[in-house]
């Protein structure tokens, strides 16, 4: 009879019933292994991460958790990043204002939060607001208001299609005071 063990400290399978052959348990364990790195490697990493895109302070730190690095040195590489320009939370801000706005028709409302949810500060959070020109952001208040009235033309109730449409440009970080301006317009 063949016998596989394994070591899984703490692991909720190990001798769990449907492992069970004939009423002997079958035990399978591989030794939890994973990838470390000098502080050379994780640099390195870290410079091409940062390279590919904008990132924040707090995407790299979490990347840097993921590669199980210690405190010092993460706060060491996360300098270096800094010194070198490849880590700069202004230009993330920025971009990520920009982007946001322009693919996805984001309200400045959505833009903020989602920028303090990445612990950016509100000094930056101004600055990436002023990466919208306020032309633009109306002009895509409007042309957001008119597609989805096009896609509510089924909808026979008025209130109902107002709801809709409050709850789709709210949900897409619209100013409220813009979208019940123009939700109290529609007749």
């Amino acid at each position: 009879m063949l016998y596989i063990y394994f070591h899984l400290k703490n692991h909720p399978a190990l001798r769990h019933p449907s492992l069970k052959r004939r009423g002997k348990f079958v035990s399978l364990s591989v030794e939890s292994t994973y990838k470390t790195y000098t502080v050379e490697e994780a640099k390195t990493r870290l410079e091409s991460y940062c390279a590919y895109q904008e990132r924040c302070h707090k995407d790299v730190e979490n990347k840097l958790k993921e590669m199980r690095m210690i405190p010092e040195a993460r706060n060491h590489i996360i300098h270096h990043l800094i010194q070198h320009n490849y880590l700069n939370e202004t230009r993330f801000a920025q971009a990520f204002a920009r982007g946001k706005f322009k693919q996805k028709s984001w309200g400045k409302t959505r833009i903020i939060r989602e920028l303090k949810l990445r612990d950016i500060s509100t000094f930056n959070v101004k600055i990436a607001l002023q990466e919208i020109p306020e032309n633009a952001y109306l002009f895509t208040f409007e042309a957001l208001v008119e597609k989805r009235l096009n896609q509510l033309t089924s909808e026979k109730n008025l209130l109902k299609k107002k709801k809709k449409l409050a709850d789709y440009l709210l949900y897409r970080g619209w100013e409220a005071n813009l979208v019940w301006e123009k939700v109290n317009s529609i007749n």
